[in-house]
């Protein structure tokens, strides 16, 4: 349920308020609008439904949340969350962020100079695998520790914030320490145990879809991560199986006016996944940002031919300039800027 303050309620009226909904064994997060500030109250059904909560001082109404989702939900929140990512940088905000870089860390030399690359043509993040889930046992499986320290020194000379993979809970604290926003790919947005461990975390979150898996589904496993007190959550749609396979995946560029109806986090998409070739990249960036995403990433190599990994759907620095360019001209016609 969410509790719904007076404009004029006062601090010590939501501090006893919280304490109470605590005592019960239940749990409160505080969201201050614009306008109003709600209490999000989560827990065991039935003792939600026992307490009169509309009866504590400076509570104008109790609603109850009917989705699934109560955190995620715009119920919960009404307005656009903007996630931060260090100084200046805001995930769902007016400006588009662009993170782009190699799928996979491969060598300190080539990463730096994708990394100025990128940054040249206007990407604010960078990406690249230091650990990679590949279908595939004997494919490359990334650089781990050192690749994390490649990433570091990327950093180091761009200025450009890091997003890489969390891949196992054993990790955690190495990408806490390295990374800027950790992700969970695909295949592990329904491992519970991870997402309740980056759940107990401030870093930025950024949340793929899985391949198979509904919106609703998404959204609960967003729920995880936010459950556990970590709100620094960003959706990644990045294409999902169906019966077409002329692309890797299908990119569902609906998703993401139906996740902006139904939940306050912010939404990026990942053309590269989707498409699985360099050439249709562009288009379906395009198309995302039209449709109101917050954000790409994209993957970039100087030589696709000899990428340890997705070097096909990989656009070279030249192209992703030229992408950039075509992306500014997007955004400005739907009211944003990149």
């Amino acid at each position: 349920m969410i509790i719904v303050l007076r404009p004029d309620a006062t601090k010590k009226q939501l501090d006893h308020l919280v304490s109470k909904i605590k005592e019960l064994g239940l749990k409160p997060w505080v969201s201050k609008g614009i306008e109003r500030t709600i209490v999000g109250v989560i827990g065991k059904e039935d003792v939600i439904r026992t307490q009169p909560l509309e009866v504590f001082p400076g509570v104008e109404k109790v609603l109850a949340i009917l989705k699934p989702y109560k955190l995620a939900s715009r119920d919960f929140k009404k307005e656009d969350s903007i996630i931060h990512i260090g100084d200046g940088i805001k995930i769902g905000a007016k400006k588009i962020v662009v993170m782009a870089g190699p799928c996979s860390v491969e060598n300190e030399k080539l990463l730096i100079n994708i990394a100025k690359k990128v940054k040249s043509s206007g990407a604010t993040i960078l990406r690249g695998g230091a650990f990679k889930p590949r279908t595939s046992p004997y494919a490359f499986q990334g650089l781990g520790m050192k690749g994390l320290k490649f990433l570091a020194e990327a950093k180091r000379q761009t200025g450009l914030k890091i997003i890489t993979e969390l891949m196992d809970v054993r990790d955690l604290d190495l990408l806490l320490k390295y990374a800027d926003i950790i992700q969970i790919g695909a295949r592990n947005m329904q491992n519970f145990n991870l997402l309740k461990e980056v759940g107990k975390t401030e870093k930025p979150v950024l949340l793929k879809r899985g391949m198979s898996n509904t919106i609703k589904e998404f959204l609960m496993s967003a729920e995880y991560i936010l459950s556990e007190g970590n709100f620094n959550v960003i959706l990644c749609e990045r294409g999902i199986r169906t019966f077409e396979d002329s692309t890797r995946f299908t990119l569902d560029v609906s998703a993401v006016p139906v996740i902006k109806s139904l939940s306050h986090l912010p939404i990026i998409a990942d053309p590269s996944h989707a498409t699985g070739k360099w050439g249709l990249v562009g288009p379906c960036a395009k198309a995302a940002i039209a449709a109101g995403a917050d954000g790409l990433i994209i993957e970039v190599h100087p030589d696709p031919e000899e990428a340890l990994s997705d070097g096909e759907q990989s656009l070279i620095p030249e192209n992703f300039e030229k992408l950039m360019k075509e992306i500014k001209r997007v955004a400005e016609a739907v009211g944003r800027e990149v």
